[in-house]
């Protein structure tokens, strides 16, 4: 049984939609895109577009494979999932979220209101990306991480200049981030580790360590 509700909502051709299925006004939904059974989509949401270039965007586009929303998965007001990506089951997104294309997010994660999660990049399970939160490209994010809101994550050392090798941090499991630190390129936070709040983040952070301040340090227990 398909159960839609929303006034003014455009489903596009070759669209797959499971059982007991909300979607709110004026959502857009594109083509090709697979939505699973027990989905609740909100309100002037755009799921499955295709991403999009100029000249100066270094990083060649192609045309993306569909979207696919998994089972039970909570999408909210105004958020924008790119083709190509993928969300596992019972994922719930906060509304004003943005999600690029070849981004997989993993089930029972929550990417919070206003969030942005940027192209290639994995998001573990359980994981929780608070408000705010700045996801960069080519990123890895393993199980059962903590982002406090506004954390900021970067991949692009030569800011925009030179040659551009991107390689954004890599998270490992259990990692906990304060609000409003800053991960720089190309670094690892090891496993259990604790991000203080407002920590500047520039080389690696060994396992079950606890880091804090700018340029941040080991906390001395």
């Amino acid at each position: 049984m398909h159960s839609y509700g929303g006034k003014y909502v455009v489903i596009e051709e070759n669209v797959s939609i499971g059982k007991n299925v909300s979607i709110g006004h004026h959502t857009v939904i594109h083509s090709g895109t697979i939505i699973g059974d027990n989905v609740q989509i909100g309100s002037n949401a755009v799921l499955g577009c295709q991403p999009f270039q100029n000249s100066r965007v270094k990083h060649k586009v192609a045309t993306q494979k569909p979207l696919i929303i998994s089972d039970n998965c909570k999408i909210g007001n105004n958020t924008v999932l790119y083709a190509g990506s993928t969300l596992e089951e019972e994922i719930m997104v906060g509304d004003l979220a943005s999600i690029r294309e070849n981004t997989n997010v993993g089930s029972l994660s929550v990417i919070g209101r206003n969030v942005i999660v940027e192209c290639r990049t994995k998001i573990g399970k359980r994981c929780m990306i608070q408000t705010g939160c700045y996801i960069t490209a080519d990123m890895v994010i393993e199980d059962d991480v903590f982002f406090g809101p506004e954390v900021s994550t970067s991949n692009d050392k030569q800011m925009g200049t030179g040659t551009r090798i991107l390689n954004g941090p890599y998270i490992k499991k259990g990692v906990r981030i304060g609000n409003n630190a800053t991960l720089l390129p190309n670094i690892t936070i090891g496993e259990n580790a604790v991000v203080g709040a407002g920590a500047v983040v520039t080389k690696d952070v060994l396992d079950s360590t606890t880091v804090i301040g700018n340029p941040a340090k080991v906390l001395k227990k």
